[in-house]
């Protein structure tokens, strides 16, 4: 089944209709059959053996919070309605609070909670403790242990993050928005050099391209499991990706002319990250996303916003 969106985090504090909409058995279980195929009214009254007009309700409730998605099609007689889920998954995440004595908004993401993505192999992904799924599989990337991930890996494709706005609930003026994650290439085995264009995208801007220089396999990463293989890619770099009034930087180093004001903040209630490996890059090295309990920093995707 297509869905508009994989994934939605709900900020509670906002979407308290969601979050109202979500509070009732009936609907849980009308979501849950949706999931399965799309239904009309009275397939979904049959399945769950409810009165039509009462699933007709708690449809309409769905629909007004933008949890399912309805089309009008025709039928032997009249019209019905055809429901389908709008999301894959439905996160409930709090807007995190400002540090008192740093000027900044700091948000963690662990890697494997992306909200959509596009790869193809060598891919894979594995907690701190097995691989997950089936390796070149991309499928294995909707399986649920993929909230435990500490490595992801591709040939080429992305990764998408959504990261609540912090930036709407503060008054002070937005001076950098920093990401930073620790990266590397990606081929089988190791290869110190095999340079790969990886690219960052915030708010659906391409932001720039940092050229990795290889996929590290010389000595074990700081926090890399025992039980991974040595011949595996074993850490990153560490990479600081920021927009400014400026410009774009890594590390310090002006990459773009890509202004905070391009990325539109103000008009979106989340801050979407997206990082990967264009099709048509010049190096299309691969690329390995490390977080949390592998290669040298124990962190997953960081996002600040200084003030």
């Amino acid at each position: 089944m297509e869905y508009e969106e994989n994934t939605l985090v709900i900020n509670p504090l906002e979407d308290m209709n969601k979050l109202k909409a979500l509070a009732s058995e009936p609907r849980i279980q009308m979501l849950n059959l949706l999931r399965e195929q799309k239904r009309n009214i009275n397939e979904i009254a049959d399945v769950l053996s409810l009165p039509q007009s009462t699933v007709a309700t708690h449809i309409s409730i769905l629909e007004e919070a933008g949890l399912i998605l309805t089309e009008s099609v025709k039928a032997k007689k009249g019209n019905q309605k055809i429901c389908r889920p709008a999301f894959r998954e439905l996160l409930i995440q709090f807007p995190e609070k400002q540090n008192s004595q740093n000027n900044y908004i700091e948000v963690e993401m662990p890697i494997g909670i992306f909200t959509d993505y596009q790869v193809t192999a060598p891919c894979g992904l594995c907690s701190t403790e097995k691989i997950i799924g089936l390796l070149d599989i991309a499928d294995s990337f909707l399986n649920p242990d993929r909230m435990k991930a500490g490595l992801l890996w591709c040939g080429s494709g992305s990764f998408e993050y959504k990261f609540p706005n912090n930036t709407m609930y503060e008054s002070k003026s937005l001076t950098k928005l920093e990401v930073s994650l620790e990266l590397s290439s990606e081929t089988p085995g190791t290869n110190s050099n095999w340079p790969s264009d990886i690219t960052m995208w915030i708010n659906k801007t391409e932001v720039g391209t940092w050229t990795s220089p290889g996929d590290y396999g010389d000595k074990r990463g700081k926090y890399t499991p025992l039980w991974w293989k040595l011949e595996g890619s074993q850490y990153g770099l560490l990479k600081h990706f920021s927009v400014t009034d400026e410009g774009s930087f890594i590390d310090g180093v002006k990459i773009s002319n890509v202004t905070l004001a391009d990325l539109k903040l103000p008009e979106h209630h989340s801050i979407r990250v997206k990082i990967g490996v264009k099709e048509n890059a010049e190096h299309m090295g691969g690329m390995n996303i490390f977080g949390k309990g592998f290669g040298n920093y124990d962190q997953g995707i960081i996002l600040r916003s200084y003030f």
